[in-house]
């Protein structure tokens, strides 16, 4: 069995539970575990702390991301391979034989480099140019496989490697959906863990979890129910099935034993059978990529 574990980075969620887990996972149950990791809350931090304001965008169909211009770009390399190194020390703190990677190395995730995107503007749609962002259109798998092989736990995350004409650039891209696309082409299971129990059929009410998804009407029931952050979570989970994943989980990063309870029926699952008898359609905007959207 192998699973994709996302770790988010929202200030609320401690990792150190997942990490454990990992550890259980692939120490005592000889288990394949990639985990990916977001940073959207250090990235901000760190921006406000050089004085640099953030600047958000609103795509035409309503998702809001992160524009990353140049100086953006700097902050967010910076800050995501910080963060990767604390995940690998703290995974080998658990005995657990961890290699850190972000999706330039190996050309692990790889497409197009977007410098322009379309964005709303005082409701006119407009093209904003300089940005640093891509979309996914290929995972190294054969890496992760190889890494597996030899006993490793990677640690995955953006930047991605953006095809920039004749050049090969590092851009940023959404970390649930490199999870969802690493899942995808592994044909594992995917845990996106994030700071609250899962999908909420009223996202005002926890007591509304929604706990299963099988059918296409219990999908489109879903897709209603997401709000906010859970829509990009939604795209994810739609991008990683019909990439070649089982199962998707959202789940709590901060309950106990987070993954653990996760893969034995925690939170909120969605099997491929709720995607198998739905139209062909791409619900996910390629302007969400301009964010590292993370919760």
């Amino acid at each position: 069995m192998t699973t994709v574990v996302k770790i988010g980075g929202a200030r609320a969620v401690d990792p150190a539970g997942a990490l454990a887990d990992v550890a259980t996972l692939t120490e005592d149950r000889d288990e394949s575990v990639a985990v990916v990791h977001g940073g959207s809350t250090a990235v901000d931090e760190t921006l406000e702390r050089l004085g640099i304001e953030p600047e958000y965008v609103e795509t035409p169909s309503g998702v809001v991301g992160r524009f990353t211009d140049a100086e953006t770009m700097e902050v967010f390399e910076m800050v995501f391979g910080h963060l990767n190194t604390q995940l690998v020390a703290g995974l080998q703190s658990q005995g657990v034989d961890a290699v850190g990677l972000n999706g330039v190395d190996g050309k692990l995730l790889y497409g197009p480099r977007k410098s322009a995107v379309r964005v709303m503007d005082d409701g006119t749609r407009k093209i904003r140019r300089g940005d640093h962002s891509g979309t996914i259109k290929r995972v190294n798998a054969d890496l992760l496989e190889t890494l597996f092989a030899d006993g490793y736990t990677p640690v995955a995350s953006p930047p991605m490697a953006g095809k920039d004409d004749d050049e090969v650039v590092p851009v940023n891209t959404d970390a649930d959906r490199s999870a969802a696309h690493i899942a995808g082409a592994l044909e594992g299971t995917l845990v996106l863990l994030t700071d609250v129990e899962g999908i909420y059929a009223d996202p005002d009410d926890p007591d509304t979890l929604i706990e299963s998804v099988e059918t296409a009407d219990e999908w489109a029931a879903l897709e209603d129910a997401a709000e906010g952050f859970m829509e990009r979570k939604v795209m994810a989970i739609r991008e990683a099935i019909e990439g070649g994943a089982d199962e998707v989980v959202v789940a709590d990063a901060n309950a106990d034993d987070p993954i653990l309870s996760a893969l034995d029926g925690g939170g909120t699952h969605v099997y491929a059978s709720a995607l198998s008898d739905t139209a062909d359609e791409t619900t996910a905007d390629d302007n969400a990529d301009t964010t590292e959207g993370d919760s």
